[in-house]
């Protein structure tokens, strides 16, 4: 498991921590039951304070990426609910839509840049 987390970035710890959690489902560098380190662990191994830690896996397990279990700890538990992932990922996008049209980025540019990342996190789970 490679955590990266970058100090001099305007990102939040505990949120540059979900995102490389959740990248790592997708690359499937983690897969469905397997345990997440400790909190303590986590925070030895990536260098960052053990409560931005529990804050990252409080925000992973309320979006439906992990599970706590009493004995494993945290645990990779993807949502299925399909329904609530599309609308969540539609938000995001016309935020992210709104600000490539101010940009003048073009439909095209947009769709084969989308390709190209779905393309290389399914190859994952090929």
């Amino acid at each position: 498991m490679i955590i990266e987390i970058d100090f001099n970035s305007d990102e939040a710890l505990y949120q540059q921590l979900c995102n490389q959690i959740i990248m790592g489902i997708a690359m499937d560098h983690f897969h469905e039951g397997e345990s997440l380190p400790s909190v303590r662990q986590m925070a030895e191994t990536v260098g960052i304070n053990m409560h931005t830690v529990n804050k990252a896996y409080s925000i992973l397990k309320q979006q439906g990426f992990l599970q706590v279990d009493r004995r494993r700890g945290a645990v990779i538990a993807i949502d299925a609910d399909k329904m609530y992932a599309l609308e969540e990922l539609r938000s995001d996008l016309t935020v992210t839509l709104a600000k490539s049209c101010c940009k003048n980025i073009t439909k095209d540019e947009i769709h084969q840049m989308i390709d190209e990342i779905y393309d290389n996190y399914m190859r994952s789970f090929s």
